[in-house]
């Protein structure tokens, strides 16, 4: 099927994807770049997630930190919708800065390491949940839509 969106039915079936909710502006900085995604505990999962923009309206001065204003120029920070899909390679405690020299790791965190990462032309509008949660085919139908020539 070159040059046309995957059905459902050509996705892979059983536990492949989830979805992971992150709050504004993290989830943006993420399309643009950002890793680690920081976490206050450990995260089993590996694999693809979608990446969904929690609900919750940023606080002014995080968006004005730099790195942060940097990463944001010129992109809507879309609220309670998924944004683009990733693939989540790693999550380990932080390290210390000799290990993890990113300016996103955050020192005591859980460091999620993203790959792969597909920034959708068009939110697509999803609820809020707290830990991984799993997509439903509709869901899955909607955002790959948007990416023809995703292979999992």
């Amino acid at each position: 099927m070159t040059g046309t969106s995957p059905a459902v039915g050509d996705l892979p079936e059983g536990d492949w994807i989830r979805g992971i909710t992150i709050r504004q502006p993290w989830a943006t900085c993420i399309l643009a770049g950002k890793s680690p995604e920081n976490r206050t505990g450990n995260w089993p999962w590996r694999g693809w997630v979608l990446l969904h923009a929690g609900k919750k309206k940023p606080e002014p001065a995080v968006l004005r930190e730099p790195l942060v204003a940097t990463a944001i120029r010129g992109r809507e920070l879309h609220l309670g919708a998924v944004i683009g899909v990733a693939r989540l390679t790693d999550c380990h405690p932080d390290q210390g800065p000799n290990k993890c020299t990113s300016p996103w790791a955050e020192r005591g965190a859980h460091h999620l390491v993203f790959a792969d990462v597909h920034e959708l032309a068009l939110p697509v509008p999803a609820t809020d949940a707290l830990a991984a949660w799993k997509p439903t085919p509709d869901l899955l139908a909607q955002v790959f839509q948007q990416l023809p020539a995703f292979r999992p």
